[in-house]
């Protein structure tokens, strides 16, 4: 098979996913590895694909210069599902018997909450939804911020109060953009939170799919330093990976497991 034929063939497979990894590209293509990474490097620098962690993923981005204002839960739910449900599950796989965690609020640690409901663990959460969710369905410790009900984001929060009398040996967070100085959140009450409950957890562990990197909002979380883990999907860029890793940064890369028809 000449070049131009594995191209369009590997172009073709972007046609019905955001990312294919070289795996997916061997079952379509007929070459080895080598020549399929060769490959990639090429249509990366042509601009047809982005070259990320693994593979290839559609060109298109949003502009790492534009801000970025934070989706509503409801519609945050509906993005990226297969890979967040990918990242949640290694996220619970973290979790032991007997561990108390601060989880935030946001659409991909929802799903990873929904993992620990029937667990021996202890949750303090903001989340109104993944407070809700859990009263209704789990038999986990529920331990719950005080406060008033902000709609947007879907976090209680009490300007005034003082620090949650509870620690935590993991802080499960989300990420609405993640830059190489650091995580930043547009909406300023979720920025204040999370300092409060940095200052009650040993570890900071984040779930953020591939699509939160390189966005920028107004308001600084932290530095990249503060993580100890970080959960992504296939889509990371093979920059950003190492962004994280020379922050001393863990980096889980979650593949989705293939739907039983």
């Amino acid at each position: 098979m000449i070049e131009s034929e594995r191209h369009k063939l590997m172009l073709d497979v972007l046609k019905d996913r955001p990312f294919a990894s070289v795996r997916d590209l061997q079952s379509v293509v007929d070459a080895s590895p080598a020549t399929i990474r060769r490959d990639i490097a090429k249509l990366h620098a042509a601009g047809s694909v982005r070259k990320v962690f693994g593979g290839i993923a559609v060109a298109e981005q949003p502009s790492p210069f534009d801000p970025v204002t934070a989706r509503p839960f409801t519609e945050n739910q509906m993005l990226g599902v297969a890979a967040k449900k990918a990242i949640a599950q290694e996220a619970a796989g973290l979790v032991h018997d007997g561990d108390a965690l601060i989880i935030h609020g946001g659409s991909t640690c929802y799903l990873f909450a929904l993992l620990l409901a029937d667990r021996n663990v202890r949750i303090y959460t903001n989340s109104m939804p993944l407070a809700a969710t859990l009263w209704q369905n789990g038999t986990c410790h529920l331990t719950l911020a005080g406060g008033e009900l902000y709609r947007e984001p879907g976090i209680v929060f009490a300007p005034q109060a003082s620090q949650p009398e509870f620690y935590a040996s993991k802080f499960f967070m989300g990420a609405q953009a993640i830059t190489a100085n650091g995580m930043h959140e547009s909406h300023p009450l979720v920025a204040r939170e999370t300092a409060q409950l940095l200052q009650r957890a040993d570890e900071v562990i984040v779930l953020a799919d591939s699509r939160k990197f390189g966005l920028r909002a107004r308001n600084p979380i932290m530095p990249l330093t503060r993580i100890g883990t970080l959960i992504t999907d296939e889509g990371i860029s093979e920059v950003n990976h190492r962004m994280l890793t020379e922050a001393g940064i863990r980096v889980i890369i979650a593949r989705p497991i293939p739907e039983i028809p």
